[in-house]
């Protein structure tokens, strides 16, 4: 998975978003406020597409309306705006049109500036983007790629909002929790990371493992111009990848990893081979 999937988006010529203090508001009338905003807004390089094509399957997304702009569309976000949601949306349903066997999860997790007609609007989105390839609430144990194959389904929506109950095909947010160490030690990071999956639930929910560190204000008055890949994510990544090698998947184990900068080390091809192992137990079972 990919931690703020869309913020390559991030465009430093757009208004600053909802999810931002009233004082960063006001310095960011400066354009320069915005393009270091933008150094620390940003967690990814790489657009849906080539996140895809590299291996990930998981993107966390947080969405807002923009204040002030008459109609309903809605926007990824995160410091700054980014593209429009459905254009996203299209982006990733013509890689699943072109393999259908493919299945990926999109966990709406934070909204902001949206109203239950802005919320109803992004839903309608979401379906006309997918349609039949939604897979509705299950039991999570069901959900195998063999069920995902049988139903033609490939796409799972994750949707922390209590409208999630109108629609089946929204799952409610408290299937994937995604605990947050929110630090920027890396020893605190690995051993939040170990004590979640002590307390993961066994049974009944996805869990995600963020594997990323979160500046402080502080960092990012040091570091003002260095932005958060310089600072934060360049020099912690190989510890960080060196934990996921030590992991084992499956029930208390690992399920979901999410990383900043994901094509900066082999991220998504050393999660993905984690999965030999559990082909390892079926074949020492058998």
């Amino acid at each position: 998975g990919s931690h703020d999937s869309f913020s390559y988006w991030v465009d430093e010529k757009s208004p600053v978003g909802p999810d931002q203090a009233t004082a960063i508001k006001r310095l960011a009338r400066i354009s320069l406020v915005r393009k270091i905003m933008k150094k620390w807004s940003v967690t990814q390089n790489l657009t849906f597409k080539e996140q895809l094509e590299g291996g990930i399957r998981y993107f966390d997304l947080r969405v807002s309306s923009k204040p002030g702009e008459t109609g309903q569309e809605i926007y990824f976000i995160h410091g700054l705006f980014g593209i429009k949601v459905w254009d996203g949306l299209k982006e990733i349903n013509t890689f699943l049109e072109q393999h259908a066997k493919e299945v990926i999860f999109l966990d709406f997790n934070h909204f902001y500036a949206m109203d239950d007609g802005h919320h109803h609007f992004l839903i309608n989105r979401i379906r006309s983007a997918f349609e039949s390839k939604l897979c509705s609430v299950e039991c999570v144990e069901y959900v195998t790629l063999q069920y995902m194959w049988e139903k033609k389904h490939q796409v799972l929506i994750f949707y922390h909002h209590p409208l999630h109950q109108e629609y089946p095909f929204l799952w409610p947010g408290n299937k994937m929790p995604a605990p947050w160490a929110n630090t920027t030690n890396v020893h605190k990071l690995l051993q939040f990371l170990e004590t979640t999956l002590e307390e993961r639930s066994r049974y009944g929910t996805f869990h995600v493992s963020q594997a990323i560190l979160t500046p402080r204000v502080k960092t990012i008055a040091r570091h003002l111009i260095r932005g958060l890949k310089n600072t934060l994510v360049h020099r912690n990544l190989p510890m960080i990848l060196n934990w996921v090698k030590a992991q084992k998947p499956g029930i208390m184990g690992v399920n979901i990893i999410t990383s900043d900068f994901v094509e900066l080390v082999d991220f998504a091809a050393t999660v993905i081979a984690l999965n030999d192992l559990l082909l390892e137990e079926d074949d020492s079972a058998s």
